[in-house]
């Protein structure tokens, strides 16, 4: 499912992780699968000729590491261990591995999406370079994780979220109505 949310709506990757799992029995059924088939299925979620390889990649390279899928045991790890396991599989990278210890495993990390990356960024949280470099959304996850308390990481993550979606939106932010324009340093400013 995390890998079928990349770039694309909960809605759309919901209804392709859905048809997933109508269309095959398992997950050895989706590793094996023809990927044409795969493709089919996860197509209303976008994107689906360059997902459906990885989902596959993921799924043959997890069971040959583990002999099946359950990825529990990754939660028994140090944090940096377990997220270091998730981003040597195939197109997982640091988002995708925070989002599967936050929201599978119940794991102190903080995933940094586009909302989240570009609320951070206006409000000031994150600066807009980190030395000489333009900021990333990957050196945003060890900034944000080492600025939030890690009970806070969940709601923090879903808040900004939900602003970033509602209020402070990517082309045409809504700094009237937002309850953080005194404290934020882009207010009124432009996109």
């Amino acid at each position: 499912l995390t890998i079928l949310s990349q770039n694309t709506s909960d809605s759309n990757s919901g209804r392709a992780f859905a048809r997933l799992l109508g269309r095959f029995a398992s997950w050895d059924e989706i590793a094996a699968a023809p990927l044409i088939d795969v493709i089919a299925a996860i197509q209303p979620g976008g994107l689906a000729p360059t997902k459906a390889p990885r989902i596959q990649a993921v799924l043959r390279d997890i069971r040959e590491r583990t002999g099946g899928f359950d990825l529990q045991f990754l939660g028994e790890m140090p944090l940096e261990e377990a997220r270091e396991w998730l981003r040597e599989l195939h197109g997982v990278g640091p988002k995708t591995a925070a989002c599967v210890l936050m929201f599978a495993l119940g794991g102190p990390a903080m995933p940094v999406d586009t909302h989240v990356f570009r609320v951070a960024m206006r409000v000031g949280l994150i600066p807009e370079r980190a030395g000489k470099a333009a900021m990333t959304a990957e050196k945003a996850h060890a900034l944000l994780e080492a600025a939030v308390p890690p009970a806070d990481f969940y709601a923090f993550h879903i808040g900004l979220i939900k602003h970033g979606r509602r209020v402070c939106e990517a082309q045409r932010p809504r700094c009237d109505d937002c309850v953080l324009r005194d404290l934020c340093p882009s207010a009124g400013a432009p996109g």
